[in-house]
Order: structure tokens, then C-alpha cells, then sequence
């Protein structure tokens, strides 16, 4: 086997004894400050879901209970993001948040065409033309789908937790 195979083969192992390692936490931690951002501004900031329109059953509460609940889901969520645990559940009600954000605030007001409604896939809206802003909500939810379908990786609370009481499940 020439050497240039044997070293290609050799980092593929690598890389795959770091596959359940590396993508989970990173995945973690950059979602666990996505939110974690959004969570304090909403901590320190005024309560703007007022002004928003919430599908149901979200709409049937008071804004300042939703203003809570996204608030004490996104810092838990963080919490528990960066120690991996329950991590499914986490990124299963950040993506419940995630939609509920997308539908309230992100998604274009109006739009006839599939061309109008993919001028909201962008990060910013700036003009506020109507058409919306969901591309990073969308990638948020994106990145969750590993941690939903594969969990938290080697290196969490979650993998422990599993290690010492459910090893033989």
C-alpha cells in the first residue's frame, strides 16, 4: 500500500474516533450562545412579544407568561446546551421556540410566489420591505437535527449518565 494511503487511512480513523466527540460539542456551544444571547437580552430588555403575533396555543397566553417562558427556555436551554444534558429535550423545545419565532417575527408578511417567499431567506431584513428575515432561524433549526437524532455526543452529562445507569439499554 503506498504511504500517501496508508497516511489517508490513518487520519480517516482519526477522525472517526472524533466524529462523537468534536461536531456534538461544538454543535452545543455554538447554539448554547445563540440562545444564550437571546435569553439575556430578553432578561435585561424590554418585553416586546406584545406587539407579536403568536400562532396557537401560543397566542391563547399573555405575552408576559410567553416573554417568560422563551426567556427561562433559552437560558436553561444554554445551560444545559453546554453541559449536554438532556440535550434532546433542549433542542427539541428551542426548536419548538425556534418555529414559534420564525411564524411570529421572521416569516414574510406577505407573499404570492415562491421567489417572494425566498426573498426572506436572509439574515437580515434591513429595509423592512415585508418580506421577512428566517435564514438563521432556519439553520438553527438545521444545526439541532444532529443533536435530536444523534444526542450530545461523548463528551456531555448525557453520555455519562448513560455510561453509568442504562449501559446494558
Amino acid at each position: 500500500m503506498p504511504i500517501i494511503t496508508r497516511y489517508y487511512f490513518c487520519l480517516i480513523n482519526i477522525l472517526d474516533r472524533c466524529a462523537s466527540i468534536i461536531p456534538p460539542l461544538f454543535l452545543r456551544l455554538i447554539l448554547a450562545l445563540e440562545f444564550g444571547t437571546a435569553g439575556l437580552e430578553k432578561l435585561h430588555g424590554t418585553n416586546w412579544f406584545a406587539d407579536a403575533s403568536f400562532p396557537f396555543p401560543f397566542n391563547v397566553l399573555p405575552p408576559n407568561v410567553s416573554w417568560y417562558m422563551a426567556m427561562s427556555f433559552e437560558l436553561a436551554g444554554t445551560v444545559a446546551l453546554v453541559l449536554g444534558l438532556a440535550t434532546r429535550f433542549f433542542s427539541v423545545s428551542l426548536m419548538i421556540l425556534t418555529f414559534v419565532a420564525i411564524y411570529a417575527v421572521h416569516w414574510p408578511e406577505h407573499w404570492n410566489t415562491f421567489g417572494e417567499l425566498l426573498k426572506g431567506f436572509r439574515a437580515v431584513d434591513p429595509d423592512g420591505d415585508g418580506f421577512g428575515n428566517y435564514e438563521i432561524p432556519l439553520l438553527l433549526l438545521i444545526m439541532f437535527l444532529p443533536l435530536v437524532f444523534g444526542g450530545a455526543g461523548k463528551l456531555s452529562l448525557d453520555y455519562c449518565i448513560k455510561q453509568r445507569y442504562f449501559k446494558n439499554m
